[in-house]
């Protein structure tokens, strides 16, 4: 976990770049993962440096080459440890004019980061705000990979408190207990086709390093891990570049991110490719039917991007893959012709696992909307049989705007470090929402549609028109009302009127 001390320092940055006249967060962040990417090529190429040297052979990945780059400085000179104690004015001409240029070149090596570079911009307005900013990002410490990782993350988290580009925000400890429930493991192949910044990749990474942490002793799963475990798909450049980053800071050296309209584009060639889709996609409501990728509209004929993306889905995964993704409550129980026959998908010819109900404020400053995680398993041959439902009512913070947390940090999440009450389960449902997936098979289906968490049968769903909204299956506890009979309160209600008669008689007798 980041420390006070790491966040002041990030805190210091923020507040420079914002001081400096860049009020963009996502700018900020922009600019400060270039300047990561740039420290962090240098370290490349020292770690390179120091390979040859114990060897006696010659450099195998040289990033700076020998000689002058085009405008005739030298490539060594562009390296973070050399322009970084340099005058402002003089730096400020290196990373410019010289670095800036550099990047866009790199491309070339394949790797993902390299080719998100390729139209790096440098916006940061005078030499002394770069040369302040370099400075105090000179002083982070970069060595160990959770700090790395916690340090980009709490930059990212900056990002959110500022409410810009709210949709990749997707609230950090949700996407922990999605991952925790479907589990991935060392072979799996992720895929987060509107990835954003990468948050559910990089927690998935970091489910398989701590749960299989031996995968790295076996060559081919260690290569599996770093290349072609993790895809993300986005269209903003921009996120491919933080996503990028947050999983290089993380540890994954080469995931699979590109530029992709993911509903214009055709997906023929990642049919049935995925083994476990992670997803919190963009719900913006209707796009042009005619832009929209046509393997997708055979399948279900509609303008709606949630139904799309859930077609997307089901047409990205192979068979037996798994996929835990958010949806707007409407296509739970929407009427629809499109709304039905996606759900009927769903249930009839592949396998529903749950519907975990999300509290209305859990995206909140940035929409209220109600929303809901399904949790299903591509078949192609049916096998839904009772299906797990879970109300979550409290997810640990305060379903307002402000989003304070109700618990100390080690309360919080789906796995707390500390001993866990009743008390604090209402105000954390996560916990338990963990616990009781794992007996969805067995004592959870004796629980009670008045419980918490109970489970539907298939059948029950088909004949309410494969309504799959929480609220049509739950019942409520109706408190028993002891009622008093009809003319014990007729008499009460006469005797009641005569007191009132006798009381304007004796104040008509006082006033005389």
């Amino acid at each position: 976990m980041i420390t006070g001390e790491l966040k002041s320092r990030i805190d210091r940055i923020w507040d420079a770049f914002w001081s400096g006249g860049i009020s963009n967060p996502l700018e900020v962040i922009e600019q400060i993962t270039y300047l990561l990417f740039i420290r962090r090529l240098d370290e490349l190429h020292t770690l390179a440096e120091r390979k040859a040297n114990r060897t006696g052979q010659p450099i195998q990945r040289s990033i700076y080459p020998e000689g002058n780059d085009p405008k005739g400085k030298p490539y060594g000179k562009l390296r973070w440890s050399r322009f970084k104690d340099a005058e402002p004015r003089e730096m400020y001409e290196t990373v410019g004019e010289h670095v800036f240029p550099f990047l866009r070149t790199l491309g070339g090596d394949g790797s993902t980061y390299a080719t998100h570079m390729k139209d790096a911009r440098f916006t940061i307005p005078n030499p002394a705000l770069l040369s302040r900013v370099v400075d105090m990002l000179n002083d982070v410490p970069m060595e160990d990979r959770d700090t790395k990782g916690d340090l980009y993350e709490y930059l990212l988290s900056k990002i959110a408190t500022a409410g810009h580009n709210g949709q990749f925000r997707t609230p950090r400890h949700i996407i922990r207990l999605m991952v925790e429930m479907v589990a991935p493991g060392p072979d799996d192949v992720i895929c987060d086709p509107a990835c954003g910044s990468a948050g559910f990749l990089m927690e998935a990474s970091e489910y398989v390093r701590r749960e299989h942490s031996d995968l790295f002793h076996d060559a081919k799963r260690d290569r599996h891990f770093h290349r072609d475990m993790f895809h993300g798909f986005d269209f903003d450049s921009t996120m491919l570049r933080v996503g990028s980053m947050n999983m290089l800071l993380h540890g994954v050296e080469n995931p699979v991110i590109e530029y992709r309209d993911s509903l214009a584009q055709s997906v023929a060639d990642e049919a049935e490719k995925y083994s476990v889709i992670l997803a919190n996609p963009p719900f913006a409501g209707s796009i042009d039917y005619d832009s929209t990728a046509m393997d997708l509209t055979q399948v279900v004929r509609t303008k709606k991007t949630e139904l799309l993306f859930l077609v997307l889905f089901l047409r990205l995964l192979k068979p037996g893959g798994q996929a835990a993704v958010i949806v707007p409550d409407g296509v739970l129980f929407g009427s629809s012709k499109a709304h039905k026959e996606i759900r009927r998908m769903i249930v009839d010819d592949h396998k529903l696992e749950a519907v975990v109900k999300l509290p209305s404020g859990v995206f909140r400053p940035y929409t209220n909307v109600s929303a809901a995680i399904l949790f299903f398993t591509k078949t192609n041959s049916g096998g839904t049989d009772n299906v797990w439902f879970y109300e979550v009512t409290a997810d640990g913070w305060s379903l307002d705007d402000k989003r304070t947390a109700l618990l100390p940090d080690v309360k919080l999440g789906a796995m707390p470090s500390a001993s866990f009450t009743e008390a604090d389960h209402d105000k954390n449902n996560l916990p338990d929402v963990l616990a009781r997936w794992a007996q969805r098979s067995s004592v959870e289906l004796e629980r009670g549609r008045t419980d918490q968490s109970f489970c539907v049968h298939k059948d029950e769903i088909i004949a309410q028109g494969y309504d799959l909204s929480l609220n049509r299956y739950k019942e409520v506890v109706h408190e028993d009302v002891e009622y008093r009979p009809p003319l014990e309160i007729i008499a009460d209600l006469e005797r009641l009127e005569s007191e009132i008669h006798q009381g304007v008689s004796d104040l008509k007798v006082m006033l005389g």
